[in-house]
């Protein structure tokens, strides 16, 4: 029930208390089809509203998940958190980007955990053309205030918390480079919160090393083709193969609530490139299958898409 955290494990070395900690939160029942209704709700008002109002709406509907579970988070009080900052050199990401850990967050007693630790994207501006270093220095400096948004607001909910003294909490947030090419570097944000039971979704930032933009996932492809509909169809052939090969695997196709069923991704749809080179779509726990599947990620084969590819 955990195999998504599995990576987290081996990209991040997380330790066997953390581990252990998210093999507690899934050993939690699986919420009922109408906690799901819910949720499948908030992620389709967060597809009606821009970049940055969607990051808030996913911060509440991971409280709308512990919700669902538990009543209130409680603390332990007389303990202070620790906070360390500007830990510079890893790792190197091609010849233009790096990332450092700009903060580190810690704090656990036995009721309350939080190891949240923000990374940020430096870039040598001075190996790129004038006009991408400017593009380039705009974007990373988005980038990295949007992360810090994200995660200052998790700090203070975390904190707001422990002041009630109702329950447990615990807060991970790691970092994973996706993507080192020449061309192409993407970000992971992974972002996990638990109260009872725990619930996991990430945020995807990529950028076009050589125009110095935020590529949208719009932007991978020719003026004016339906991308969208290839994609899709590949997904749900995907979900249908798994399924089939594991009865273990669930995926919302067909489930008798049609409002939680997949039906396509949209221009707002995560994603990154792979290695490869190939488009890989990424949905959070709860958007596309029951929460026990994790956050799950689809990689479309090129032969799906390659005729319209810039």
């Amino acid at each position: 029930m955990i195999k998504h955290f599995s990576e987290i494990n081996e990209n991040q070395n997380l330790d066997k208390t953390k581990m252990k900690l998210l093999q507690e939160a899934y050993e939690m029942p699986e919420m009922s089809k109408e906690q799901l209704e819910q949720l499948r709700k908030k992620m389709e008002e967060a597809k009606m509203v821009n970049k940055k109002e969607r990051n808030k709406v996913k911060m509440m509907k991971v409280a709308v998940c512990a919700a669902a579970f538990v009543g209130a988070f409680v603390a332990l009080p007389n303990t202070s958190p620790t906070v360390a900052k500007a830990m510079e050199g890893i790792p190197v990401i091609g010849p233009i980007a790096s990332v450092v850990t700009f903060r580190d967050y810690q704090y656990e007693t036995d009721r309350n955990r939080a190891d949240i630790e923000v990374p940020e994207i430096k870039v040598e501006e001075e190996k790129a053309n004038q006009k991408t270093q400017e593009k380039l220095s705009k974007t990373t400096k988005e980038i990295n205030e949007e992360i810090k948004k994200i995660t200052d607001q998790l700090v203070k909910e975390f904190e707001a918390n422990l002041k009630d003294k109702q329950g447990y909490q615990d807060v991970i947030v790691k970092s994973e480079v996706l993507s080192t090419t020449q061309d192409y570097f993407t970000l992971k944000l992974i972002c996990y919160q638990g109260a009872g039971s725990g619930y996991q979704w990430n945020h995807y930032y990529t950028i076009d090393l050589n125009t110095g933009e935020r590529l949208q996932l719009k932007d991978i492809f020719k003026e004016g083709v339906d991308y969208i509909t290839p994609i899709s169809e590949n997904i749900k052939a995907q979900m249908k193969e798994q399924m089939e090969k594991d009865e273990n695997v669930s995926y919302w196709l067909n489930d008798e609530i049609e409002e939680i069923n997949f039906k396509a991704i949209t221009p707002n749809t995560s994603f990154y490139l792979n290695e490869k080179g190939n488009v890989v779509i990424g949905f959070d726990e709860g958007e596309v299958a029951p929460m026990y599947m994790g956050t799950v990620e689809f990689e479309i084969p090129n032969e799906v898409v390659k005729d319209i590819r810039k």
